[in-house]
């Protein structure tokens, strides 16, 4: 049955139309001395035309065809009235070595990389998205016959190539942050408690990109990268103070209770004035609205969910980040003598 996935699908070109098929036998022609060559030059010639060469008349520079005269290629039967001359100079009937017959096909032949090839065109359907729609076309393509294969052109083959970088474009961007706060802490450790906090923002993102129906295009993931650095940021907010109170003598616990409450404000105010500046985007109707939406609701949902949840969850990471690094560094190596020094 027809798949409620796809929509509009169809071939490129026109419809198959009755074409009169001429089938050459190759061995009896070669033992009657016909070639191939002489074989399509006698039809393109008489079936057809062939240019000789232009002559002036008046004046005017006109082109001389050659072409057989309308009463002998007026009708099928009209093929075994033609012959060819063979190796010998001898003529030799078309019946002699070809048979005709009428049959359907593409008024076109198309190709591609050298293949026969058909072009189908289609969309997603409805609330369906084109990723979808594509790997319900692969499914589709699997079930035929061996020796059928399939490419994607145009903005198709630039979405699957996007596609397949997604995962890597992702954790480069997690690595380009993750170094950058290692050398502005200086500290391995603090930047792990910054990255912890980012599949937050990521869950929001997705949760609301699904509760909205939205799809996981191109447009979406760019504002699935924006929430990896807004998420962050947030992050770094609150432990960045941490660590400065930590460093005027205050212990780990109360430094970092006393860091959440002193940048809960400029966290609310700076993440309610983003989420309000994509807000146009997340409500946008019209033409071109599809791709504001995607990347408005993606970054309000991670946003969202990187502020209620993180003012939370960042300090407990940050603490029990640092009680486990530290822990590793105040641990002796296994096999060491502990070096104890007597005072007089």
């Amino acid at each position: 049955g027809q798949s409620k996935v796809l929509a509009n699908t169809r071939p490129n070109g026109q419809e198959d139309q009755p074409q009169f098929s001429v089938d050459i036998d190759q061995e009896k022609a070669s033992a009657l001395g016909v070639s191939l060559a002489d074989i399509n030059n006698t039809l393109s010639t008489a079936w057809g035309s062939d240019y000789v060469n232009d002559f002036i008349d008046r004046g005017r520079v006109k082109p001389v065809y050659l072409q057989s005269d309308p009463n002998f290629r007026m009708q099928p039967e009209d093929l075994d009235k033609w012959q060819v001359r063979n190796a010998s100079g001898a003529m030799v009937p078309f019946s002699a070595f070809a048979s005709s017959h009428w049959t359907f096909g593409s008024p076109r032949l198309e190709r591609y990389n050298g293949s026969a090839a058909v072009e189908i065109q289609g969309a997603a359907a409805a609330g369906v998205s084109s990723g979808a729609a594509m790997d319900e076309i692969d499914k589709l393509v699997a079930q035929l016959p061996a020796g059928y294969s399939h490419e994607w052109t145009g903005l198709s083959h630039q979405e699957k190539l996007s596609g397949n970088q997604a995962l890597s474009l992702y954790a480069i961007s997690a690595l380009v942050v993750f170094l950058c706060l290692a050398a502005l802490y200086e500290s391995w450790s603090i930047p792990f408690a910054v990255m912890l906090s980012v599949p937050i923002g990521i869950f929001g993102a997705l949760l609301a990109a699904s509760l909205f129906g939205q799809s996981n295009d191109v447009y979406f993931k760019v504002g699935l990268l924006t929430t990896i650095g807004l998420a962050a940021k947030n992050a770094i907010l609150i432990v960045e103070f941490a660590i400065e109170r930590q460093t005027a003598g205050m212990g780990l616990v109360e430094a970092t209770l006393e860091a959440a409450r002193q940048r809960l404000r400029p966290i609310l105010m700076t993440s309610l004035a983003f989420i309000l500046g994509v807000l146009p985007l997340a409500i946008a109707s019209g033409a071109g609205s599809g791709a504001q939406n995607s990347v408005g609701i993606g970054v309000m949902g991670g946003m969202i969910a990187a502020t209620v949840i993180g003012v939370f969850l960042v300090p407990l990471l940050f603490v029990t980040v640092r009680r486990i690094f530290k822990g590793r560094a105040a641990k002796p190596d296994a096999g060491e003598t502990p070096v104890t020094a007597n005072q007089q």
